[in-house]
């Protein structure tokens, strides 16, 4: 099975006005409310692509309803841990002439909440992947991850980690199965700027070196790149199509790149899957749905076999 956690999940409330005017009441053009999480996003492309998981995480208040509701009727098995008290964040997104975003700190979580969600982690056995994704909110202990990955590490599971910087640094001693930073995330890592992907693969290894067993680098225009653990590098290109959103887009590069490696454990075939599903999600209006996934790795294989 895979299980995904989220540990601060919102309800995006998106507006959209032509201008946003401060010190004056602005009305809306257009108002939508979804929820938002990167290991959600991870179960829903799942979902979408026709595999199970179950979300895992700390939800609280109506919002948190809210964003259990949501997630549900997108299919996806929820095991939320639903907070004694606060509320699930609400980030507003308005968008006008400019892009401008508030987003919520999110709901306190005491030690026994967190006691709960290690109780439900004890549950997974050998075989089983685990997707961790996203910050740490402030409620939580900074080295959540690292503490996850100490207690399960006697199991023979796949962790994945979608995070940043130290977030990121700090559990590959525990040598985490995949690891997905962005270029930028990467220089930014090792206090360099990456211009060519002789220099991303340089860095990619060094991560590798440091503990990682495969590394996943999205380059946004310029394709995806990975590192396996035997050592091997691939290199895929991007498809064509018209960036409408990026939000969720590398948490469904995750997403595509677990739903192919569990069931054939290709890294070449993964990696095809997980760019074409990071596309899918930025080339439409929401995450990734399966029939654009197919079309677009249709078109990748296409052009894999052109540059033979």
């Amino acid at each position: 099975m895979i299980y995904t956690v989220t540990f601060n999940p919102a309800l995006d409330y998106i507006v959209k006005l032509e201008q946003l005017n401060l010190g004056e009441v602005n009305r809306t053009e257009g108002e939508n409310i979804y929820f938002g999480g990167k290991g959600i996003n991870v179960s829903v492309v799942l979902q979408n692509l026709g595999l199970d998981s179950v979300a895992l995480g700390f939800v609280a208040g109506f919002t948190g309803d809210e964003i259990e509701a949501q997630v549900r009727a997108a299919g996806v098995k929820t095991k939320f841990i639903h907070l004694a008290q606060g509320l699930s964040r609400i980030n507003v997104k308005i968008k006008g002439t400019q892009e401008t975003e508030i987003n919520g700190s999110g709901p306190q979580i005491n030690q026994e909440e967190v006691n709960e969600l290690f109780r439900q982690l004890e549950q997974l056995e050998d075989g089983d992947i685990l997707v961790l994704a996203g910050a740490i909110p402030s409620a939580l202990p900074e080295n959540i991850y690292e503490q996850i990955m100490e207690h399960l590490s006697q199991k023979k599971i796949d962790i994945v980690v979608d995070a940043t910087k130290d977030l990121l640094l700090n559990v590959l001693k525990f040598h985490p199965f995949l690891i997905k930073p962005n270029n930028h995330e990467l220089g930014e890592m090792f206090g360099v700027q990456l211009k060519t992907i002789e220099e991303i693969e340089k860095y990619a290894r060094k991560l590798q070196e440091m503990g990682a067993e495969n590394v996943l680098i999205s380059m946004a225009g310029d394709g995806a790149l990975l590192v396996t653990r035997e050592g091997s590098l691939h290199k895929i290109g991007v498809a064509q199509g018209t960036v409408v959103n990026s939000v969720g887009a590398g948490d469904s590069m995750v997403a595509g790149f677990v739903a192919s490696y569990s069931q054939n454990h290709d890294y070449r075939k993964a990696l095809l899957y997980g760019s074409a599903a990071g596309s899918a999600t930025a080339f439409s209006e929401g995450l990734a749905a399966k029939e654009k996934v197919e079309e677009l790795l249709g078109q990748l294989q296409q052009n894999e076999k052109e540059k033979e």
